[in-house]
């Protein structure tokens, strides 16, 4: 017996790969009828950054505001990735975007957000993109290593290839 996919957590960077791996999950998802939850994870600052900015914006409501804008612009940019991509779909390939049934940016450490998501969605079925054509450590990626690690739910790690189709260059 096959096991089922009904549910698709899809983990982006917002990086070139990850956008090739996006159309591996649509692709299993127009397969099998699975729903595809889209997540990014934002790092929070790290001391240094955090440093940087109280020696450089003096005030206390610019630091504030800055903070903000940070979230703004990952929301932008999600926004703006999966519009294109969805957008250059075209026939039955373009009614696949009706299978994603959540986009949501969360903050924490990337591989144990993706891994808490998967379970509370449900998901049987992790996809993420390599940072590029080896899968060795440097080239995999921390957080794919340390998803694939720690996952009970298969993963999909997807290769990145360009070769020429991914529209969010």
């Amino acid at each position: 017996m096959k096991p089922m996919i009904t549910n698709i957590l899809f983990a982006t960077d917002l990086s070139q790969s990850s956008t090739y791996a996006l159309r591996h999950a649509a692709s299993l998802a127009q397969a099998t009828g699975a729903e595809i939850h889209v997540l990014h994870v934002s790092e929070p600052l790290s001391d240094d950054a955090r440093v940087a900015i109280e020696m450089f914006i003096l005030n206390d409501d610019m630091r504030k505001k800055a903070t903000e804008r940070r979230g703004e612009m990952i929301h932008e940019v999600l926004a703006e990735r999966q519009a294109r991509f969805w957008g250059a779909l075209t026939g039955e390939d373009a009614k696949i975007r009706d299978q994603v049934t959540s986009i949501e940016i969360v903050e924490g450490q990337p591989a144990r957000q993706i891994l808490r998501r998967a379970h509370e969605l449900n998901c049987d079925l992790i996809v993420l993109g390599a940072r590029d054509h080896s899968f060795t450590h440097t080239f995999l990626g921390t957080v794919a290593i340390s998803v694939l690690r720690r996952s009970d739910i298969p993963t999909l790690v997807v290769p990145f290839k360009d070769d020429g189709s991914v529209v969010n260059k």
